[in-house]
């Protein structure tokens, strides 16, 4: 993939001003760099050459000059860093939240595919290695390129033919790098996919630590965690071949500069051609002719790190969500609650086998729906489908009589409320947990949705109240206080469409009763789809819809499906059993 340069650029616009300020610094204190050797070969070659009664009286006035030289220097280095570096945290700041922003708007399609460490890797790694090619990029090419043709015009004027002589090892030396270049792009891309994997298995280990201390697994973990981490040593181990090579190859041309300039430079003191202050006035801009070189390995890291940074950036960037509001999206003033799933197809994957072929529901305003059968049946796609977090292949999904692809994304789903049966809660507070279901609520709003979801009373008797902080994902709370949580959160939310997708099945029985309580409440007044595991909670339901194999088999109410001696009376004298 060409790297898109003008995308890379973009960034600076913002900036503009300041960075072409730290450039102007960068290329004045190169300039002013140059100086120092003219003004030691003034010294040596006219100063000291001349009367010795004026020479002290020069060389101060010379060291005067140069000690300005060094001041404005400094200021001009200080600049340079610090702005110059606040520049680069400036950009990578505004690629982060953009990156991140776009993460967002990612459709669940994508996050099935990918890990979280490895998004993880690429919000944080990645855009710490462009941050340092944003800023050092431009400052370091402007200041060495201005050193290195600086010094050669000054060499070739004071010796053509050993300047000449020194500049045929440049080209040889060009084709070095950029062929150890390639081998060092290759070997830092691999890098960054092996630490991407390391951070995917961390995030997946210590998530699930409990899990694997349960099963007393750490061992596996470990020797899981030491594969991908051997993996990562070995692709190191490349790039540090690669460097070596190149670093040490330069070395090598460097060394046999010096030696050129030294047996050439002798050759022609000899014969009169050049003087010693010469010689050392050429020694000591070689140095600036080789500097760049030395540097290279370095910079040719941090551009090829930096670069394979911004393309993995825009990897992500460039992905398009599978989902999105159409362009003239509509919005309705108010939302009845009227679904209804139109000879629907649907499968998650073309390799895959289709969940649903011709299914048709249709759910009235204010119905209580609860959709039952047996696992893989096709429950919790079905619930997917209608917020859209997955689209349709065939068929229409339709709420109130549009179709929710004609529908604006998030007026849809702020209509929808979602209680499932893994609760996710967020690190901090009783109080900021609910409220995201409404982010500019009130507190005396928060307060009264933890009341109707039947939490107040527990939440009041955690140690700062509604205040508590709950741990990561709620580990301080029991199943059915987080689940109480959740229910609150979409009190709190208020939507017309009401989602139940097993929220009590992982539930005690003394949760299952306040839990389920707390959700008859909330159904009231709501179109209700109940996906139900435990048939017992679904009793009640004004019409009960049997899934088997992405087709409905069955639809009626608890008492008339019994007695129809079906798949839900099968269902339910099954799980009567077992309970039993």
């Amino acid at each position: 993939m060409s790297f898109p340069v003008k995308k890379f650029f973009s960034y600076y616009k913002p900036y503009r001003s300041i960075f072409l300020f730290v450039l102007f610094c960068a290329l004045m204190t190169s300039s002013l760099t140059l100086v120092f050797p003219l003004l030691v070969r003034y010294v040596t070659k006219d100063v000291l050459a001349g009367s010795l009664s004026t020479a002290l009286a020069d060389v101060l006035w010379i060291g005067g000059v140069m000690i300005l030289l060094v001041i404005v220097q400094n200021v001009g280095n200080y600049i340079v860093d610090y702005k110059g570096h606040e520049i680069g945290a400036r950009m990578e700041s505004d690629m982060r939240g953009e990156l991140f922003a776009h993460l967002q708007k990612l459709s669940f399609s994508f996050y099935d595919r990918e890990k979280t460490g490895r998004l993880m890797s690429r919000v944080t790694n990645d855009l710490l290695m462009v941050s340092e090619l944003y800023h050092h990029g431009p400052e370091d090419y402007v200041k060495y390129l201005v050193r290195f043709l600086g010094a050669f015009v000054i060499l070739f004027w004071i010796n053509a033919p050993l300047t000449l002589t020194v500049f045929c090892f440049f080209p040889v030396l060009g084709f070095f790098s950029l062929y150890f270049n390639k081998k060092l792009n290759r070997a830092l891309t691999n890098n960054k996919e092996r630490i991407s994997d390391i951070n995917a298995q961390v995030e997946d280990s210590l998530s699930g630590i409990r899990v694997v201390q349960s099963f007393a697994n750490e061992a596996l973990e470990i020797k899981k965690f030491n594969v991908e981490n051997h993996r990562f040593l070995e692709s190191r181990k490349g790039t540090y071949r690669a460097e070596a090579y190149f670093y040490n190859g330069t070395e090598a041309f460097i060394q046999l500069i010096t030696i050129t300039i030294v047996i050439f430079g002798s050759i022609q003191i000899v014969n009169a051609s050049l003087d010693l202050p010469d010689l050392i006035t050429f020694l000591l801009y070689i140095a600036f002719m080789i500097e760049p070189i030395q540097r290279l390995t370095h910079m040719s890291t941090q551009l090829q790190e930096g670069a394979t940074g911004f393309q993995r950036f825009l990897e992500i960037m460039n992905t398009k969500p599978d989902i999105e509001s159409v362009s003239e999206a509509k919005t309705l003033t108010t939302v009845d609650g009227h679904v209804s799933l139109k000879n629907i197809s649907f499968q998650y994957d073309l390799s895959l086998e289709p969940v649903f072929e011709g299914l048709s529901l249709e759910v009235l305003p204010g119905e209580y729906v609860a959709i039952v059968g047996p696992s893989g049946a096709g429950k919790t796609t079905l619930g997917s489908l209608i917020p859209r977090f997955y689209d349709v292949r065939g068929g229409g999904i339709y709420v109130d009589g549009i179709n929710v692809k004609d529908l604006d994304l998030h007026f849809l789903r702020s209509n929808i409320g979602i209680v499932q049966q893994d609760v996710y809660l967020f690190s901090g507070t009783v109080m900021e947990n609910i409220r995201y279901g409404h982010p500019e609520a009130t507190d005396d709003e928060v307060m009264m949705a933890a009341r109707q979801a039947n939490a107040d009373e527990f939440i009041t008797g955690l140690p700062k109240g509604y205040h508590s902080d709950i741990g990561q994902r709620g580990v301080r709370l029991s199943g059915g206080q987080k689940q109480r949580l959740s229910i609150a959160r979409v009190f709190l939310k208020n939507p017309p469409i009401l989602i139940l997708d097993e929220a009590t099945s992982a539930l005690d029985n003394e949760s299952e009763c306040i839990v389920k309580e707390s959700l008859e409440m909330l159904a009231r007044g709501r179109t209700t789809l109940v996906i139900a595991h435990r048939l017992s909670t679904i009793r009640n339901a004004g019409r009960i819809v049997v899934l088997s194999e992405g087709k409905i088999v069955e639809e009626g109410t608890h008492e008339a499906l019994l007695k129809r001696d079906g798949p839900y009376s099968r269902l339910y004298s099954r799980q009567f059993e077992t309970q039993v």
